[in-house]
């Protein structure tokens, strides 16, 4: 088993179950190192004053928190030991919700929850009821010393926690400007399900790559051996859904065209009706003819 970040109990009402906290994800993108590019010599950041203009060593940083332009508030050490929360060995489950109905705006990092020693039975009976219930724990712990907000949820045979945003954090939409409905035609709605359900499939992530990356890869390979030309790949082909697809989507930019148009010529129209061509055009010179007639009787 891999070193874990973090050990302790998960606990709810008198149920405590040891666990240990394991990054769930990790980076495979390459990383750089800045270079001088005349002797490809690491280039290393410093610390300069923006007064003296020399470097500042460590023991001489403090950290400050801007209230007005120019103006910080510093914080000393203390003040950061004294803002900290006791650190807890616990992850204390506030709650159960049902599964699927916390906002994915929320959702930040997962981890795995693992079971200690002795805890295996507590922790698979945890898992299996919740699973069957459709039930996902919002929990809170400390880590380094700061309050973490988290949502443990059972996949397959193991409990994942993944760690929430605050409700403050999130950004309201209603900055966006969308605060009126767009009228939308039955037909319009038909012919967007249709086109969704053309190309509608499982969720298989394995089926997905990260092309850029790996496009990096065979680059840096190539450059590493000396007349090699790196293999670069393209963007996953977009799903064919057939010319029924294809078909659909025309209709459906059709439908939106035509829609646009008409509001437009309505927009244009004058108060006043116009006459129209052709027969109904001849009947109506005859009609205005005839009460001309009327009115010099």
């Amino acid at each position: 088993m891999p070193r874990a970040m973090w050990n302790g109990a998960m606990s709810f009402g008198l149920v405590s179950v040891p666990v240990s906290l394991h990054s769930a994800v990790r980076s495979e993108r390459p990383h750089f190192h800045l270079l001088h590019a005349k002797d490809e010599s690491p280039v290393h950041y410093q610390r300069i004053c923006e007064s003296e203009g020399k470097v500042v060593p460590w023991s001489e940083v403090v950290k400050g928190h801007e209230v007005g332009k120019g103006e910080y508030a510093v914080l000393t050490p203390e003040d950061f030991k004294r803002a900290a929360l006791d650190r807890s060995e616990t992850i204390d489950i506030l709650t159960f919700v049902p599964t699927g109905t916390i906002d994915a705006r929320y959702f930040e990092t997962p981890y795995y929850l693992a079971p200690g020693k002795g805890g295996e039975r507590a922790y698979a009976l945890l898992r299996e009821t919740m699973a069957k219930a459709t039930k996902t724990a919002v929990a809170q712990i400390v880590l380094r010393q700061a309050q973490h907000l988290g949502a443990i949820t059972a996949v397959g045979e193991v409990l994942v926690f993944t760690t929430l945003r605050f409700a403050q954090e999130i950004v309201n939409p209603s900055t966006l400007g969308l605060t009126h409905k767009t009228p939308l035609r039955q037909n319009e709605l038909d012919l967007a399900a249709k086109l969704v359900d053309g190309i509608a499939g499982d969720w298989k992530p394995e089926q997905y790559k990260d092309q850029y990356s790996e496009n990096l890869l065979e680059i840096i390979k190539s450059k590493t051996k000396k007349g090699s030309k790196p293999r670069l790949g393209e963007l996953a082909p977009k799903p064919a859904g057939g010319a029924n697809v294809t078909d659909l989507m025309e209709k459906l930019r059709a439908s939106l065209a035509g829609r646009g148009a008409g509001a437009a010529a309505a927009q244009s129209a004058p108060t006043e009706p116009r006459v129209a061509s052709g027969r109904t055009a001849t009947a109506h010179r005859k009609t205005t003819t005839a009460r001309r007639h009327r009115r010099a009787a």
